[in-house]
């Protein structure tokens, strides 16, 4: 076979999983050297799956942004949305007459309220979509601060079953100091979180939203030559945003059991920081989901090998922000070397996923 018929066998390697790549190398390195120097603590199954439930809605609200970000936006208000759905419900479930069905509906209810209003007044009204999120997150912060100021422990019977309910994986599992098996325990966040992982991944490849978003994000003029409802495309982007931070919302407090002013205070900086480390620009147009949640991990990974080694939890501020810049000139370099016509990269046929745009 000719050099034509291998480089046909052959596809580009997009910016978007090129990116998303560099992006799982650097986590699994860094997962792999925190076994290494620390087996205690994380040669251990429950201690990965432990960073998903503790963690999962701001690997949901990292999803969020994520898909914000591809069509070329941003949405800081997702953090104080989140917290404001997590102390809504808690007063909801406290109240007396109040159920978890009830309280899912409050949820999705309020982060497609928001999703609604900031959608409409960046996409139609086509105001700079920080100066909404930006009064979008201040409106939030005053919502919550006014239904309720204290924390507020759930102790519905329901629902304290449903924090407390796990999926026990009896086959996975680790021996404790005593030499007992204890088996791998999956709380229910960890499993909303694969779920729609699995969901946008599929809605961003396969859908006519989703091809159109990369579109959009890569240049909105040349995505409305092409016949694209650029508008409408960025508005379902931002409601798809307000859902997810209503869902972070409930599992938040489905994670800890109670609401709290401080709930989810600064997750919208961790979001978009885990965005962009998993390899979404913010210049647009870029992005593959699957990096969302390795973002997002790999700055909890470092949060945890700090805290591990004992040093002082303001290093973790510094790591995760010197991380951040050498992902943003990363970033960069990628884009100039792929724009150089002087060099090529593709991807083989085993490692296909992921976007096709960007």
């Amino acid at each position: 076979m000719g050099a034509n018929g291998m480089q046909k066998k052959r596809e580009a390697l997009t910016n978007s999983n090129l990116l998303f790549i560099i992006a799982a190398v650097i986590f699994v390195c860094m997962y792999a050297f925190a076994m290494v120097r620390y087996p205690g603590s994380f040669l251990q199954f429950q201690t990965f799956f432990d960073l998903f439930s503790l963690n999962a809605p701001l690997i949901i609200i990292t999803l969020g942004i994520s898909i914000v970000m591809i069509g070329g936006g941003i949405d800081i208000s997702v953090g104080a949305v989140t917290g404001l759905v997590t102390m809504c419900c808690a007063v909801f479930l406290e109240s007396g007459g109040g159920n978890i069905f009830g309280a899912v509906l409050l949820a999705l209810g309020i982060g497609i309220a928001f999703g609604l209003l900031q959608g409409f007044l960046i996409s139609y009204l086509e105001i700079q979509p920080f100066i909404i999120t930006l009064a979008g997150m201040f409106l939030a912060n005053g919502l919550l601060t006014t239904i309720h100021k204290d924390p507020i422990n759930v102790t519905l019977a329901e629902f304290v079953a449903l924090r407390d309910y796990e999926v026990v994986v009896p086959w996975l599992g680790t021996y404790n100091r005593l030499g007992k098996f204890i088996p791998l325990e999956i709380k229910l966040g960890t499993v909303i979180v694969v779920l729609l992982v699995l969901l946008l991944v599929a809605l961003m490849k396969w859908s006519r939203f989703g091809r159109n978003l990369y579109a959009v994000g890569g240049n909105s003029q040349s995505a409305l030559m092409l016949g694209i409802n650029v508008r409408k495309t960025k508005f379902y982007s931002y409601l798809l945003s307000g859902v997810l931070s209503g869902i972070a919302g409930f599992v938040y407090i489905m994670t800890t059991g109670a609401g709290n002013v401080g709930n989810a205070s600064g997750f919208e900086m961790k979001a978009i920081a885990g965005s962009i480390i998993g390899g979404t620009m913010l210049s647009g147009g870029v992005g593959n989901l699957f990096g969302s949640p390795i973002g997002a991990l790999t700055l909890l990974t470092i949060n945890e090998l700090i805290r591990a080694a004992g040093v002082n939890s303001n290093y973790q501020a510094i790591v995760s922000g010197l991380l951040l810049y050498v992902f943003i000139v990363l970033q960069s370099i990628v884009v100039w070397l792929r724009g150089s016509k002087d060099i090529r990269l593709a991807l083989p046929p085993w490692l296909r996923f992921g976007a096709k745009a960007g």
